[in-house]
């Protein structure tokens, strides 16, 4: 298992648009994923349980994979968070 500890920084966090890249993004790894916030854990590959966790700008989480490609899967994620997905970031 694999984990990364992130913040989002991009402004409409992880709701609509962002939330759709992150789980297409998600999706192309056969790695289990999941976002850690608080005492919440969901399904990295669900845009229901991503948008559902309210992850906003500021929010930090942690980035959870475990699977044959789950170092992949976390750096991509990772980098595309910190992309801000082509949004203004604080």
């Amino acid at each position: 298992m694999h984990q990364r500890e992130i913040k989002i920084i991009n402004e409409s966090g992880l709701h609509a648009r962002p939330a759709s890249a992150f789980v297409a993004e998600a999706g192309r790894y056969e790695s289990n994923i999941f976002i850690l916030k608080g005492d919440e854990r969901v399904n990295a590959k669900s845009i229901m349980g991503v948008m559902s966790a309210g992850i906003t700008q500021g929010t930090t989480i942690i980035l959870e994979a475990d699977g044959s490609d789950e170092t992949e899967a976390i750096d991509a994620l990772t980098a595309l968070i910190n992309s801000g997905f082509g949004e203004l970031t604080i």
